[in-house]
């Protein structure tokens, strides 16, 4: 970016002052974060308004000199001129950043955002961005503006996300922009070579470990979804990909409104070791109106209750309302037929059906119509869709525009797939405007589902979660059919974050003034509670879900550019650790220890250290143990009125004080004690002098003043006693506070103490001389009868170290100093701590690093120097399941296979549910599942005895095998139809396990080669050529 100099600068500026501005030939633009009117503006491209820094630009600007360019202080002006480019002004501190159209790398027909305007200036500036915006307010703009710089500059970028659907949306939605764009997925490859690659995170990571050429030529790297780091799977993906990701190469990541984007940033700037720009947006572009809806009938249609206004307000009022309403028409039906004990949550198909046939005709009455019906359970939402037949939401235009597209979408079908159960009865409910989208729906369908979507033909939509993760398509209306879903462990209320990223999808950009969101209360009306904690919750925060994977450890190990433990250093769940604080504060000890004088240790001084070990040893026991008698039913007893304690805290040190009131409150007890002290030293004030003074490490011996003894009344906590004697003296408390309080005046100063304090202080005196050494204090055993074991063994390892002491003969030497010595280890053990901090020995994942190595050393995966072998390099090329499928590899299980049963057999790797229904299959077939769970069985116990605390039932319990009679049919040829009846398995499901199956395949082949078993190779293609047919692998229709 060329700098102007002074002159230039002041030139220009004069002839600003000569424009006519009514005239029209220059265009002015105010850019201010808090003022987002903007004037429509066609040569002006990016102005930031020199009072006002926006977030994630440098702050810090002097705009003193405010009378250099004072048109320049409301707006910027640019002039037509091509040649001027882009550049950045500066006099006296004052700077200005101004483009033009000719340096823009891509136009747009609309005025951008703030938020667009920031990333797009950091882009420009090659900087990283963190672009946290709200659902639907444009970051792809951001993603855009990317892949057109790296075009312009003969770079690449890699845009990666979540989910191959989404993919596949991106690659159709940037190929009708860019024009040079591919696409990489598990199973398709389309224009590898292209200089925008739109790819799974999984595609890229395996690219980092094997050291693609792509990467060469890399120039930015977008994250879209980036809060999917969440995910307990695959978000130890993201990481991974973040910390391998070369330094040349710029990182854009794009997510949803997350609260701690600045430390997600901080830790992404500190492994990359550049600056992350984090850009946010404040507020939605559409704002949300939030309602409950009560109504079940065409008389209750209009129940809805307004219950979160557009600027974030609860209104009880609404809630009350709908409460009201509900509660009428129950005690209506109550008088007529006797009440019934309605469940909160659980309602009949009739009474659902009720409710939706009402909200969706007045939905379309209203014009609110497209619709996303969140429903949390996909056979839910079959039966909402079906069960609507008398409603008929398009007109017959509509009817036949859906009609030609399904025609045109289901051409690429075989003739008996288009007659599939779920493709007739989606044709019925899409010509009506109704569509169902989740995972078990056939991919093929879901596309049409999106598109008719997207265009409008579909009015209502019953989807399950994932629409709203994966699927960028708004809707006028979101409905939520209940605020409880089942999360794999139980039943539990929506997140904050799962609820606005799903409500999230109401309101086009454009199109409507707000978006609607609608709760239905069909048994009853939802917690006021858990409805506010749910709408104005803290939205999810970014997780590490960091984990170690012995393809992980193996890819490591093999390419040795990257150390397993500098990985798990890198991680983001290891970001507490501040090293560089570490590092320096490590060289300020150093430097301190060097300073200080040597420590002897010769003759007499020998036992030096070990008698600091045992001290230190010592006083940690004694308070473990003081700790363990306050916070005990009888201790807390003794501290009765009257009772002798020995007090330590910044002003005192073994200082003999006696109880003279104990307050009632049970959480933050206090205790009022009189307490002996040097005269002068009565105030709490001498806390500075008195921290200062030296004190032993651990000393029983007990305070007696140099001077006259004076005395001082204070309320102490718990921690500031440090023993409770067996002595207790008699004293008037209210006297002794009474008299101390009166002297605290200034006249009453001077006059001497009273009677009942003068007694208690000498007393206390005497008892302090007759025991210079210690007192005895209350046993916590024998005394206060406590048996816990870690107490009474806490005693006896007391009495063995006081025994200890005896023996050391470093005391009795006359150079002996405690004080040198406490100095000299408390620095030295602050540093060892932080040696220790900075190791990789603090390393959390450590341990089960170093046991995972076990387990591969003993498959022989990795030698004992960490070289990995045959078996670590075949399990490199396995992205899932590695140590099981090199275990079936190489003990042959495979060899006596046919093709389908190879295919039917590894189909365990990849399906996840449990069916009802047992599968048929051959001897063969049994043969090999019987194998394959001896080999899962021995692999799980092996890890067991290495530590891994994953059970063998519950490494063994993973591999299913309940597609397995389906997978071997559909590789023997049978087709898709009577496949679907052998199982209870979705259809859906069905053909992303088998398109996944085929990536499983590959693998399988590409080890195979590694071998050098050229049979199995061969086999493995053949299977994988019997189950790539059909309709289980058409081609996306956003691909082609």
């Amino acid at each position: 970016m060329e700098e102007l100099t002074l002159e230039q600068i002041t030139k220009k500026s004069e002839l600003e002052e000569e424009i006519d501005f009514e005239k029209g030939r220059w265009s002015v633009s105010i850019i201010c974060e808090c003022v987002e009117r903007q004037r429509n503006c066609d040569s002006l491209f990016l102005v930031l308004d020199l009072l006002t820094v926006p977030p994630g630009l440098k702050a810090g600007m002097d705009f003193t000199d405010k009378g250099l360019i004072s048109a320049l202080l409301s707006a910027c002006i640019t002039c037509h001129n091509p040649s001027l480019g882009c550049a950045l002004l500066s006099k006296n501190k004052q700077s200005v950043i101004v483009f033009s159209p000719s340096c823009r790398s891509k136009h747009y027909p609309f005025e951008l955002d703030v938020f667009q305007k920031q990333a797009i200036l950091r882009l420009e500036a090659h900087d990283s961005v963190f672009v946290a915006a709200h659902t639907s307010a444009g970051k792809t703009v951001v993603a855009e503006y990317a892949i057109a710089l790296s075009q312009k500059h003969m770079t690449r970028t890699i845009y990666t996300s979540p989910i191959k659907a989404l993919s596949n949306q991106k690659f159709r939605d940037f190929k009708t922009t860019f024009s040079d764009v591919g696409l990489l997925t598990g199973d398709v490859q389309l224009s590898p070579e292209s200089s925008c690659l739109i790819m799974t995170t999984e595609i890229l990571r395996s690219m980092l470990y094997n050291g693609s050429e792509v990467i060469r030529d890399l120039e930015w790297v977008i994250f879209d979804e980036v809060h999917y780091i969440n995910d307990a799977e695959r978000g130890v993906v993201w990481e991974e990909v973040l910390i391998m990701l070369p330094e040349h190469v710029s990182i854009i990541l794009l997510s949803a409104t997350v609260p701690n984007s600045v430390e997600f940033s901080e830790w992404i700037g500190r492994i990359k070791k550049r600056p992350i720009y984090v850009i946010s947006t404040i507020k939605r572009p559409v704002p949300l109106e939030h309602y409950l809806y009560t109504g079940n009938s065409t008389k209750t249609q209009k129940e809805l209750f307004l219950l979160l206004d557009p600027s974030g307000n609860f209104l009880t009022k609404g809630y009350y309302a709908a409460v009201e309403a509900k509660k009428e028409r129950t005690s209506k039906h109550a008088q007529s037929f006797g009440t019934k004990n309605v469940s909160q949550h659980n309602t009949t198909a009739s009474q659902d059906r009720a409710v939706w046939q009402t909200l969706l005709n007045y939905l379309s009455q209203r014009q609110q119509t497209p619709v996303v019906a969140f429903t949390f359970s996909r056979t839910r939402c079959d039966e909402n869709a079906r069960s609507l037949t008398s409603l008929d939401l398009t007109s017959s235009i509509e009817k036949s525009e859906i009609h030609s597209f399904l025609q045109k979408s289901l051409t690429r079908l075989r003739g008996g797939d288009r007659q599939l159960p779920q493709i007739l009865s989606m044709r019925d409910l899409l010509k009506r405007g109704i569509g169902v989208h989740h995972s078990g729906i056939l991919p093929i369908l879901k596309e049409i589902i999106e598109m008719l979507f997207s265009r409008g033909l579909v009015k209502v939509l019953f989807a399950t979660e994932t629409f709203a993760m994966g699927v960028n398509m708004p809707a006028r209306t979101v409905v939520f059919d209940s605020i409880r879903k089942h999360d794999g462990t139980g039943f539990r209320n929506l997140l904050p974050g799962e609820y606005i990223q799903m409500a999230g999808r109401a309101g086009r950009r454009g199109l409507d003034a707000t978006g609607t969101v609608i709760i239905l209360c069909k048994a009853g009306v939802h917690d006021m509670g858990d409805l506010h904690a749910m709408m104005l919750g803290k939205p999810t925060v970014l997780q590490s879900q960091f984990r170690l994977t012995y393809s992980m450890i193996l890819n490591l190990l093999r390419v040795e550019a990257l150390r397993v433990t500098d990985m798990m250093r890198r991680s983001f769940s290891e970001n507490h650790r501040d090293t560089q604080a570490h590092e320096k504060r490590i060289s300020e000890l150093r430097n301190t220890l060097s300073s200080l004088p040597p420590l002897d240790s010769e003759g007499q001084l020998s036992d030096l250290l070990s008698y600091y070990h045992t001290i230190t040893e010592l006083r940690i026991t004694t308070e473990t143990l003081q700790r363990a008698v306050l916070e005990s039913v009888n201790g807390l007893k003794a501290l009765s009125v009257g009772r002798v304690v020995i007090v330590n805290n910044g002003q005192h040190h073994n200082a003999l004080g006696v109880i003279l009131q104990v307050s009632n409150d049970a959480v933050n007890r206090t205790f009022t004690a009189l307490i002996i002290c040097e005269k002068g030293n009565e105030e709490a004030a001498g806390d500075d002098q008195s921290n200062k003074a030296f004190h032993p490490i651990y000393s029983t011996s007990l305070f007696i003043p140099e001077g006259p003894c004076s005395h001082t009344v204070q309320k102490l906590k718990l921690q500031d006693i440090s023993a409770i004697t067996t002595k207790t003296l008699k004293v008037i408390p209210e006297r002794i506070i009474d008299n101390y309080n009166k002297r605290q005046q200034p006249r009453f100063r001077l006059d001497p103490p009273g009677q009942a304090i003068s007694t208690a202080t000498q007393e206390l005196l005497r008892l302090a001389e007759a025991n210079p050494n210690g007192i005895t204090t209350l046993d916590p055993v024998n005394d206060l009868h406590l048996k816990a074991v870690d107490v009474v063994e806490g005693v006896m390892r007391h009495r063995v170290l006081q025994d200890c002491l005896k023996d050391f003969h470093c005391i009795h030497s006359p150079t002996f100093t405690e004080q040198v010595l406490q100095e000299r280890m408390c620095v030295q053990e602050e540093l060892d701590k932080l040696l220790f901090l900075v190791s990789d020995q603090s390393l959390t994942l450590l341990p089960e690093y170093h046991q995972r190595i076990k387990v591969l050393e003993a498959l022989q995966y990795v030698d004992s120097t960490g070289a990995v072998q045959l078996k670590g390099r075949v399990a490199c090329q396995i992205s899932s399941h590695e140590l099981l499928l090199t275990e079936l590899l190489f003990e042959n299980t495979l060899s006596p296979l046919a093709p389908e049963e190879s295919a039917a057999l590894l189909s365990c790797l990849i399906f996840t549910q449990n069916t009802q229904i047992d599968p048929h299959i051959t001897s063969t077939l049994q043969e090999g599942i019987n194998q394959v769970l001896n080999v899962a069985q021995r692999i799980g116990e092996l890890q067991r005895e290495c530590g891994i605390p994953q059970t063998a039932e519950d490494f063994v319990a993973q591999f299913k095998f309940g597609l397995t009679e389906v997978v071997y049919c559909w590789a023997r040829g049978m087709p898709f139809a009577e496949i679907a009846q052998l199982t209870d398995v979705q259809e859906g499901t069905i053909v992303r396990c088998i398109q996944r199956l085929d990536e499983v395949l590959k693998e399988v082949r590409q080890a195979a080669r590694i071998v050098g078993d050229s049979v199995l190779g061969s086999k493995m293609e053949r299977a994988s050529l019997a189950i790539r047919r059909d309709i289980v692998f058409t081609a996306s229709l956003y691909t082609h």
